[in-house]
């Protein structure tokens, strides 16, 4: 019998009157995995040290990619999830302003944006046309607007100091997380600040963290063949760091799945990992699949489930110091999305109310991204997890288990 069939006898002799996924505690995974013959003793080895709360390196970490199956790679990052969060698993109410999907940048993965001299498919709204949208939710508790879009030469960084001022005139208590580091580069060099001044002008009117978005993937070589023209890898790091000393979190991405290859997923995580171990402002790190629909790399293969969701364990086993890992369901689909829960994620963001388009343009299965909190709710508590409503910064608000 293999490691992963005791796996299944040993869990099922354990599952609990409540129907919840039993917890397997250090000694029983010591004994099943560091026991078990046919793991090589560089896997036995990094099982040991993720029982012991040891960091593991990106010698180890690519290894994991290489060699780990499935099986193993989820028994690791369930018991790592599980010791942070038990079974909790985070959303919260929130919706997307998408600005404009006009950009002067031409990243070769992109089906969502537009250049300026394009007309069709293209289009943008205006400061008013944003307030009308942030009034629709008026009498609604929602929590948090997420505000990204295309890099557009006229919507410059005083333009969006005034929305963000427009936006807690009428709603204070709203969190705005706006604006990846690629779309605060160009307005911040345009205005002629540095990132510290230009990051501290959007907080006073308004901004409150980050997302993640525009890291790609860090490798200088890779990052030049599909997105040359934005932001390097350095400069987002930096605009991170620079947030993080202001007081304004964010979150961190990694797009993976195209013409990258292990290492430099690795490499990735571990300039996350040393940007986290200075500043401790990462809230949650959000691996996003790579998808092929109408863009210039449609002739890359997406990724399977099962290297999703390797991808999902291997993150979490990796980033120790970062505290949550989110599977963004509109992208991966529900599905997906509810099996990542047993592979590290504890988090599948918010409600999005059908408000995104970056992800469907690119043929995600969520053509119409919306779910409401109940339906949110059921998704979590199908699969035997403890649904909890949060902020943005992850102050729970309500316990729906």
């Amino acid at each position: 019998m293999n490691v992963w069939a005791k796996i299944k006898i040993t869990k099922l002799s354990l599952r609990t009157s409540n129907g919840r996924n039993p917890k397997m505690n250090k000694n029983q995974i010591e004994k099943l995995l560091l026991e078990e013959n046919s793991l090589s003793e560089r896997l036995k080895g990094i099982a040991e040290k993720v029982m012991l709360a040891e960091r593991i390196t990106s010698e180890e970490g690519l290894a994991l990619y290489e060699e780990a199956e499935l099986g193993y790679l989820g028994i690791l990052a369930n018991y790592i999830r599980e010791k942070k969060h038990g079974h909790k698993t985070f959303f919260n109410r929130n919706f997307h302003i998408e600005p404009t999907n006009i950009c002067v940048f031409d990243c070769k993965f992109c089906s969502y944006s537009r250049l300026l001299k394009q007309k069709e498919g293209a289009w943008e709204i205006n400061d008013n046309e944003i307030l009308e949208i942030i009034k629709k939710y008026d009498g609604q508790p929602v929590t948090e607007v997420h505000i990204v879009g295309g890099v557009h030469p006229k919507m410059g960084l005083r333009y969006f100091a005034g929305v963000l001022k427009k936006i807690k005139e009428h709603r204070p208590e709203l969190h705005i997380k706006g604006f990846t580091a690629v779309e605060l580069d160009y307005m911040i060099r345009k205005a002629k600040m540095n990132y510290r001044d230009g990051l501290q002008y959007l907080k006073i009117n308004g901004l409150n963290s980050l997302p993640g978005g525009g890291a790609e993937i860090f490798d200088e070589e890779i990052r030049r063949q599909i997105c040359e023209d934005k932001c390097s890898s350095s400069e987002w790091l930096e605009i991170h760091e620079t947030a993080h000393s202001l007081g304004i979190p964010s979150n961190a991405t990694m797009l993976y799945g195209h013409i990258e290859k292990f290492e430099h997923r690795v490499d990735h995580m571990n300039r996350l990992r040393n940007l986290q171990d200075k500043t401790g402002g990462f809230n949650t790190f959000i691996p996003l699949k790579f998808r092929n629909k109408d863009n210039q790399m449609s002739h890359v293969a997406e990724t399977t489930v099962i290297e999703d969701l390797r991808n999902y364990a291997i993150s979490r086993i990796f980033l120790d110091n970062i505290p949550h890992l989110k599977a963004y369901w509109p992208m991966i689909g529900r599905t997906t999305a509810q099996l990542s829960l047993n592979y590290g994620t504890d988090d599948l963001d918010g409600t999005i109310d059908d408000s995104t388009k970056i992800y469907t343009m690119a043929g995600s299965e969520e053509q119409s991204p919306a779910l409401s909190t109940q339906q949110l709710i059921d998704l979590i508590k199908q699969v035997n997890r403890q649904p909890i409503e949060r902020d943005t910064l992850y102050n729970a608000i309500h316990d729906y288990s």
